[in-house]
């Protein structure tokens, strides 16, 4: 592939699995990519990428020297200094939190599974893409970070009419003023009250009141 100038695209590969990280290298090379530096560490990529310069750099997750999120830390850091710079992440798992992070950084970024280098004509469609400015979260996260969404919000238990009436509840409405609102009766409120509580698991107590509690689900919801 080559740049804007028509110059090969110039790549920092780092990961601590050799084999790997030479076979990627064999791979890009033999698409039109340059490979100017490997890395087995998040030290050594960073000096290689402050010396080099490169226009992608293809980031292993987790590196040494505790296989932790060394690799993350280093693409923010490239971030920071060589924002033209584009970076692609490679991991085994999906990690959502990371992933999320990373994604928050703007363009030419890139969340990848390490099985997908598999698929040679895709990896290589995928890396061109990213290079040339797109951001690309493999499909595998995004199924996973709708997954995660969903696991996360205490009100899908709540019907459409309950988080209705939880969101007036929240806004200080009383029953009758909740029921004024929605233009049913003040017992029909009561209900779906009583039924909010208790699908948020909210048992009684002597010291917390229920309803505020409710409505503190409801404002970390948000």
């Amino acid at each position: 592939m080559a740049d804007t100038r028509g110059m090969p695209t110039r790549v920092v590969l780092a990961d601590d699995d050799v084999l790997l990280r030479e076979g990627l290298a064999s791979l890009l090379a033999g698409s039109g990519f340059e490979v100017v530096g490997q890395a087995g560490n998040g030290v050594e990529l960073l000096a290689l990428v402050r010396s080099t310069r490169p226009e992608l750099a293809i980031i292993d997750i987790r590196m040494p020297p505790a296989h932790a999120t060394e690799g993350l830390a280093a693409a923010r850091v490239i971030r920071a200094e060589l924002p033209d710079t584009a970076i692609v992440v490679l991991s085994a798992h999906v990690e959502v939190d990371e992933a999320m992070e990373l994604l928050a950084g703007g363009q030419r970024l890139g969340y990848l599974l390490k099985s997908r280098v598999t698929d040679v004509g895709q990896f290589i469609e995928t890396i061109e893409r990213i290079t040339a400015g797109a951001s690309v979260v493999d499909p595998s996260l995004v199924q996973e970070l709708v997954m995660a969404r969903r696991r996360r919000d205490p009100l899908d238990v709540l019907s459409p009419r309950e988080r209705e009436v939880l969101a007036l509840m929240a806004e200080g409405a009383s029953n009758a003023g909740i029921a004024h609102q929605i233009f049913v009766s003040e017992g029909t409120v009561e209900k779906h009250v009583r039924s909010i509580l208790t699908k948020l698991d909210l048992p009684e107590s002597a010291t917390d009141h229920r309803r505020v509690l409710a409505v503190l689900r409801f404002l970390e919801a948000r």
